[in-house]
């Protein structure tokens, strides 16, 4: 259903609907310089095609089981040996790799139907998925929990990005694209003597210290 590259090793991953996420080495791909086309402009040759397409250049490092349907979506971690998952079992999974071996760790729940993207934050350590149950969740790496669920009443979410540099969210649903920012902003506040002024939309709140 999907396939990413690392963002730094030779590896890529790739997730399908015999229930299953695979690791991938690229390494073969490295050294490899193909022309493309012949020098007549005729449609490439078969021979060309297998160069391009070879059935040893990738081969699978790693083969993770443990969901019961379809798998969606699988990422890379941008910094970390981590992977997630997930799949129609409406659950997010979290897995470890290292040199030898790749293993779960973690089940995430909270989806009510078919998890359709699952990303890693690129620079919190967060969870961003979003569902065929018209909910977008974000969930906390360290802790493995759920911290925040966005709805939407009428429309499936299918796919989720995150801005590298900014908190901006882009999630696609069944009637659009949606961007918003992740965090919400700090209300602009200053403290004078005893009393703090605080303004929320275009509301000014005082809050006596003293009082609490």
């Amino acid at each position: 259903m999907c396939a990413h590259f690392h963002p730094k090793d030779d590896l890529a991953v790739s997730a399908s609907l015999d229930q299953t996420v695979r690791v991938w080495d690229t390494s073969g791909l490295r050294e490899k310089t193909v022309s493309i086309g012949g020098g007549g402009g005729g449609p490439p040759s078969s021979q060309g095609a297998s160069d391009v397409f070879g059935t040893t250049d990738a081969v699978v490092k790693y083969v993770l089981e443990g969901h019961e349907r379809g798998v969606n979506w699988a990422a890379f971690h941008p910094t970390l040996p981590l992977i997630v998952s997930g799949a129609d079992d409406r659950l997010i999974k979290l897995w470890r790799m290292n040199d030898s071996k790749a293993w779960e760790i973690d089940t995430l729940r909270g989806h009510f139907n078919n998890v359709s993207c699952v990303i890693f934050h690129p620079k919190k350590e967060l969870i961003l998925s979003n569902s065929e149950d018209r909910t977008i969740r974000v969930w906390d790496v360290t802790k493995r929990t759920g911290i925040h669920t966005f709805r939407r009443e009428n429309d499936r979410f299918w796919i989720i990005t995150a801005h590298r540099t900014s908190n901006l969210i882009a999630v696609g649903h069944d009637a659009g694209m949606v961007v918003f920012k992740l965090d919400c902003e700090r209300p602009l506040a200053q403290c004078q003597g005893n009393h703090l002024y605080m303004v929320q939309e275009r509301d000014v709140h005082v809050i006596d210290m003293d009082k609490g």
